[in-house]
């Protein structure tokens, strides 16, 4: 029995192999420090931006490997078909940071090299730069309103009347059956008129909702009583 056995090897060089997943490192831990200075919110996560660089140096790797033969790129694309990501995406952002660091791991494995660092500098200046300027900032603070009021309908025109007297704008968003039918549970979103506090709010609402429990969250901040 013969085996043919053929070295594909020299299709790239050990310089190659070096350059290309040594710069998809440095390119995508740039791209990870600027994730993680223009990050505002607190769902920033070590393991996501150790998973960027990560990516970046895989698909370097992978592009390494099929370079320009369509059989290895289809045989690629079947085996990577087969895998399911469960893990939710916490932000839009987010998964434009992998869509880049994918991109900078598909140049850099092809041996793009001008490419990708001219890419990595221009893109992380755009987005230091709308972190600096807070570009496309919607300088708006909504509430979100959850008041339990007993099941009468009356007591529903006695929440929006507060809302009116304290709100420039709100919508109620869902109606809830608590304590076995016992409650119901009004969700609001609204925009508290300027002058306006959480606190006053509350202090209405628990006017007209015979004590029952309201609580206000205006993003990361909750008021309750």
């Amino acid at each position: 029995m013969n085996f043919d056995l053929q070295d594909l090897s020299g299709t790239f060089t050990t310089f190659d192999i070096i350059v290309s997943l040594s710069l998809a490192f440095v390119l995508s831990a740039v791209i990870g420090w600027v994730y993680r200075y223009t990050h505002k919110n607190v769902s920033y996560s070590q393991s996501y931006v150790q998973t960027l660089v990560m990516v970046g140096m895989i698909i370097s790797l992978i592009m390494l490997v099929v370079g320009s033969n369509i059989a290895r790129a289809f045989a690629l694309v079947g085996a990577l078909s087969v895998v399911r990501f469960r893990n939710a995406i916490k932000e839009t952002r987010d998964v434009g940071f992998i869509f880049l660091v994918m991109a900078i791991g598909m140049t850099t494995g092809t041996r793009f090299y001008i490419l990708a660092i001219a890419a990595t500098v221009a893109i992380c200046l755009v987005l230091l730069i709308m972190n600096k300027f807070t570009w496309f900032k919607l300088d708006v603070q909504r509430q979100v309103v959850k008041v339990q009021v007993p099941p009468e309908p009356e007591f529903d025109a006695l929440v929006e009347d507060v809302l009116i007297r304290f709100c420039t704008e709100f919508e109620l968003v869902s109606t809830e059956s608590v304590r076995s039918g016992a409650l119901t549970e009004l969700y609001y979103t609204a925009q508290l008129r300027k002058g306006k506090k959480s606190s006053e709010l509350i202090a209405a609402l628990s006017a007209v909702n015979t004590g029952q429990r309201v609580t206000v969250l205006t993003g990361y901040d909750q008021t309750d009583i």
